[in-house]
């Protein structure tokens, strides 16, 4: 298993939201990042738990994280378990009354649960090794940056361009 942590929530070239974990030691010489596509409600959950913001009214995370608080249990740790045909699964770990209790779940959900419990995130070796990409890969730009790249571009581009 590799220990990591939420480094950010992106969109791809489709719009897509995809959030990115990081492993916490080097796995190998190469930086990766594991992208994870995940559904727009959840991004924006992960984000404002990322953020140690608050939304005005409990998200479904939030709700998660009060009944557990209620029940007087925690989430020991989350895991990212495997992958088929693209779609990842993982796992809840939760510790109880009830004892120890497993809990199969959505990434994007264990995810959220994980930062707002504080839990432990993990990826199992195969997913990381199957689903990683470089740091390279994963860069992405912040819309500081498009905009410098914008106005240079307008700096540097000549009318005479675009004439046919």
């Amino acid at each position: 298993m590799v220990q990591v942590r939420v480094v950010g929530v992106a969109v791809d070239v489709n719009a897509q939201p995809v959030v990115l974990l990081q492993p916490l030691t080097s796995v190998d010489d190469e930086e990766r990042f594991l992208p994870i596509w995940i559904g727009a409600q959840e991004a924006t959950s992960i984000v404002i738990a990322a953020q140690g913001a608050e939304a005005p009214r409990p998200l479904s995370h939030d709700l998660m994280k009060s009944m557990l608080d209620a029940l007087d249990a925690s989430v020991e740790q989350v895991e990212v378990t495997r992958i088929d045909a693209g779609t990842f699964y993982a796992e809840v770990t939760l510790e109880g009354p009830a004892g120890r209790q497993i809990l199969d779940a959505r990434p994007s959900d264990a995810i959220g649960l994980a930062l707002r419990t504080g839990a432990l995130i993990w990826v199992a070796d195969e997913v990381f090794e199957e689903a990683s990409i470089p740091a390279d890969a994963a860069r992405v730009e912040s819309e500081e940056e498009k905009l410098a790249e914008f106005k240079q571009f307008l700096e540097d581009v000549d009318p005479e361009d675009f004439q046919g």
